[in-house]
């Protein structure tokens, strides 16, 4: 899941980046409204966390014409305006939710989570191809019954090879999911992570090359 964080502030903008990311998302920054409708025209976002007076305006006139244009994409407020007032007003804009600083990183991460899953199709909770087993509301992996420690990078990358098992995903569908716009196009971050992937879940190898396009991952027992 990729994310938009909009906060100038900072040092909070990029610590709630590096919380995010070692949550497992992937995650853009943006330090005024100018820069945050740029992202938002160029990049698809599973969510958007904004605070709310930025240098150039408040993110609700960001919100509005967001909403105005036909924009579903969830959208939690994360501010030091707390009044009911406030709150009632960011709703009325278009607002998802509503997060109040100074707040627990637990929380945003489980707001955001659930705001995400309300944004996207329905998914199975568990995920199998062959032996190989994905929970996703528990976080786990197991291989012929064993866990697996995998990282958050790793079980997002596997997910969607999960999620679309037995179909080509590309290289650059792996990394507009699962990285952010640090990430460098045509660096080989996807190989070196699939990889680690390989690795961690040892024979007989699940993960096909496509060579030039990208992997597929597949259950070799029935794969003809």
């Amino acid at each position: 899941m990729r994310l938009l964080v909009l906060e100038d502030d900072s040092e909070l903008g990029p610590a709630i980046a590096r919380g995010l990311r070692e949550a497992g998302f992937a995650v853009d920054v943006a330090v005024d409204l100018a820069d945050a409708d740029f992202k938002l025209a160029v990049n698809t976002y599973d969510c958007l966390i904004a605070d709310r007076m930025l240098p150039d305006g408040d993110a609700l006139t960001l919100l509005a014409a967001q909403r105005t244009a036909g924009s579903t994409l969830p959208v939690l407020l994360l501010t030091a305006l707390d009044a009911v007032t406030d709150r009632v007003t960011g709703f009325e804009h278009g607002a998802d939710d509503y997060l109040v600083k100074p707040f627990a990183f637990a929380e945003l991460n489980a707001r955001v989570r659930a705001l995400c899953r309300r944004g996207q199709p329905a998914r199975p909770p568990q995920l199998r191809v062959g032996d190989l087993e994905l929970d996703h509301p528990r976080r786990r992996v197991r291989r012929g019954g064993v866990l697996l420690a995998l990282t958050a990078k790793e079980f997002a990358v596997l997910e969607v090879l999960m999620m679309r098992a037995g179909e080509v995903v590309t290289r650059s569908e792996l990394i507009e999911s699962c990285w952010d716009e640090q990430t460098e196009p045509l660096s080989n971050v996807v190989d070196v992570l699939i990889g680690q992937l390989r690795r961690q879940l040892g024979p007989p190898e699940l993960i096909v090359t496509m060579r030039g396009v990208g992997y597929r991952i597949t259950d070799p027992a029935t794969d003809q």
